[in-house]
């Protein structure tokens, strides 16, 4: 037996905020079993649902409208106590405790109070121990569907994105893109790496492992804008692994994501207070005179308030508003270009291109890509680009111009810079602490110095601004999938921001700026980088070759052995490069192996999807080059390295067996096609009703 009724969505009931439906599941429940108790009253009585001292709604059990609630074990629409979306005016402090009345000749009566899950952890497994018990369980079986599930698109991008109940304002331009990518990118690395790989690797030929770091960097850009276009949420990376990747792919990144931002904001901080030092006291090793020396062991004794106060000054900026902080990153960052305009031109004018010419290859080959191998860690930040997509005013325009645009821009920098350095000092005779300043010096310009740790300063402000901004839109996404509390996925009413995100966000980088220098996990934040650019130029791939319901078994089969020839061949790359084998022959195999695998990707299989506005050019190419490159970089890391990345990735296990599998899985289960969200997406239009244990379909 069915029944089909007009779903209610006039405007007396304005859209539900979806994030509190997880908690509303409990009520559903308790409203079925209340079914039995007034049944006998239901012709007669209005029942009415309140939410601590408000009133939900009061509807007549013969009232037409009705909305197809699927309860746990039964849908309870045909009578008694019927929900529609709640009202604005109810916050979510409200949501702690529900009392269900019945209103028979104007006299109320109690019927049942439901204590609602808390907004910390609103998922049913941490509603009670025995949930908890039963959740731990059922593990295996949960982790197989997280492993095997992917986000859909739609869903991403309006149920998921929904759960912050308040959107973020869309005022930023391509213009405020390409000066959050020049801030992002820009910082104090530009100063130091370039000497100290030009003396040590590259020599003059430091130019050319730029163009190369710069090249594969820009590969990686083009897969990020891809994605970014095409699924415009705050999430970055975390939102695109999730929608091709899967849950649990998409787990594994957002902790790397997560570990990097942390750990490269307390390394910048750290950064500052050095330079800051350098602008106070005069001669070297000034770095650590600001900061309070301690009995705790090595690396963790020198403390550092000064990069807790710039964290949560620059936190403040970027709760204060998106577009205020654009307008912070670009009066900083083009303080920085005529800074850096300052020492081309000079260092240029005081030139000798003598010290550029001769002895240019100095290093060869190897030094060249070992050089480059580095240099391409001074390009890291432009992805947090791509978490701005939620606030861009035309994405498809925007991004595309934003990021590549400041890629384009930060790589001309570089290689100005280098070519600046290599043109005025020897580069045996470079100095490796301070190569810029040191170099302006040796000619009598010893003011010129300031003018130098000035630029890095400013550069250093501008990179903890764009990542704490990035890494406040990482954190709300990933708390809308409810893999941390959906508390972090809260945007301010009034700021439009993230407050929760980034408040967190800072604390953290600031307890590990306070206590912990660069060299401790430096390398770490590196690799857990490039494992992410690899991950996602595997997912742009899979996106455009690999549609759920459209690959047919030889298509879906072609494709895994071709991702599998072009993983395995890269990490063959690489792996002889890092254990230092000679001989072109290797190399020349496992290149053809990768290049013969693209070309079969690229002639024997169709796309079978195409970007609806921008789309990366020459696919497969330039993901299946990304890819290399990565893996390349990969190999260029050290062995500490890799046993921190384990430690940390079996961390992460830990506390997604015991947390984030089974919140996500109860966050997805309740928003599959026949729950709530789904249904009220449909305000307005006709739905299906089933009794009993009938699942209930939305038909437009």
């Amino acid at each position: 037996m069915q029944s089909v009724h007009k779903i209610y969505g006039g405007s007396r009931w304005p859209r539900p905020r979806v994030h509190c439906f997880l908690d509303l599941k409990i009520v559903f429940a308790k409203v079925t079993w209340l079914r039995r108790r007034v049944e006998d009253r239901r012709h007669s009585s209005t029942y009415l649902i309140k939410v601590t001292d408000k009133a939900w709604s009061a509807i007549p059990p013969s009232n037409s409208y009705f909305l197809d609630f699927l309860c746990e074990h039964s849908l309870y629409c045909q009578s008694g106590i019927l929900l529609p979306t709640c009202r604005s005016g109810i916050s979510e402090k409200d949501m702690m405790s529900v009392s269900i009345y019945s209103n028979h000749q104007n006299k109320e009566e109690k019927l049942a109070t439901v204590t609602m899950g808390s907004s910390w952890l609103p998922e049913q497994s941490f509603q009670s121990w025995g949930n908890y018990r039963r959740a731990l369980a059922s593990i295996p079986s949960r982790l197989i569907d997280r492993m095997s599930a992917r986000t859909q698109l739609n869903e991403e991008v309006t149920d998921i994105k929904a759960r912050s109940n308040v959107d973020m304002n869309k005022n930023l331009t391509w213009w405020d893109l390409i000066w959050f990518g020049i801030g992002a990118v820009i910082g104090a690395g530009i100063f130091v790496l370039t000497g100290v790989e030009a003396k040590n690797h590259a020599g003059p030929a430091i130019v050319i492992s730029y163009v190369i770091a710069g090249s594969s960097a820009m590969l990686s850009a083009f897969c990020y804008t891809e994605f970014a276009d095409e699924i415009p949420l705050a999430g970055g990376a975390f939102a695109y692994l999730r929608v091709e990747l899967g849950d649990f792919i998409a787990f594994i990144g957002a902790g790397n994501i997560v570990l990097g931002n942390v750990i490269g904001s307390a390394a910048v901080a750290r950064g500052w207070t050095s330079y800051f030092a350098s602008l106070i006291f005069s001669g070297v090793d000034v770095g650590d005179k600001l900061r309070i020396e301690t009995n705790l062991a090595e690396g963790y004794n020198q403390l550092d308030p000064i990069a807790v106060a710039v964290l949560v000054l620059v936190g403040l900026v970027a709760i204060w508003s998106t577009k205020g902080a654009s307008y912070v990153n670009w009066i900083a960052s083009l303080v920085n270009m005529f800074i850096i305009a300052f020492i081309i031109v000079a260092g240029l004018a005081l030139s000798n291109s003598h010290n550029l010419t001769d002895d240019f290859f100095h290093y060869g080959a190897r030094g060249i890509f070992s050089a480059s191998s580095v240099l391409f860690f001074a390009y890291l930040g432009f992805d947090a680009i791509s978490t701005m997509a939620e606030e861009v005013k035309n994405p498809g325009r925007d991004i595309p111009i934003g990021l590549l645009g400041s890629m384009t821009i930060c790589t001309f920098i570089y290689i100005m810079m280098a070519v600046t350095l290599s043109l005025m000092v020897p580069f045996l005779n470079i100095d490796e602490g301070a190569p810029f300043s040191v170099a302006f010096s040796s000619v009598g310009w010893d003011w010129a110095k300031y003018i130098v740790a000035l630029g890095a300063l400013k550069g250093i402000t501008t990179v903890l601004l764009v990542s704490t901004v990035g890494q406040a839109r990482y954190l709300i996404h990933i708390a809308r999938s409810h893999l941390i509390p959906p508390w972090f996925s809260q945007v301010n009413k009034q700021t439009r921001t993230p407050i929760n995100a980034t408040a967190i966000t800072i604390l953290a980088s600031s307890v590990v700026g306070f206590f912990t220098d660069l060299p401790i996990l430096g390398n770490l934040l590196s690799l857990s980088s490039l494992f992410i650019f690899f991950l996602v130029a595997v997912a742009l791939l899979v996106r455009r070759y690999y549609v759920p319901g459209q690959t047919s078994r030889q298509h879906g089969g072609l494709f895994i052995v071709y991702m599998l020839l072009i993983i395995l061949s890269s990490t063959a790359i690489a792996a002889f490069w890092g254990l230092n084998k000679s001989g072109y022959a290797l190399y020349a195999v496992c290149g053809s192996i990768w290049s013969f695998s693209t070309l079969l990707l690229h002639l024997t299989l169709r796309p079978l999807r195409q970007p609806e506005t921008w789309g990366v050019p020459f696919m497969p190419w330039i993901p299946s080059l990304s890819v290399a490159f990565n893996i390349f970089l990969l190999g260029s890391l050290d062995k500490a390295s890799f046993i921190r990345f384990g430690y940390w990735t079996g961390m992460m296990l830990v506390y997604y067996f015991f947390f984030g599998l089974h919140s996500t899985y109860d966050a997805a289960k309740y928003n599959s096609s026949d729950l709530v969200p789904k249904t009220l997406r449909n305000e307005g239009q006709t739905a299906t009703i089933y009794e009993q244990d009938t699942p209930s379909s939305t038909s437009t």
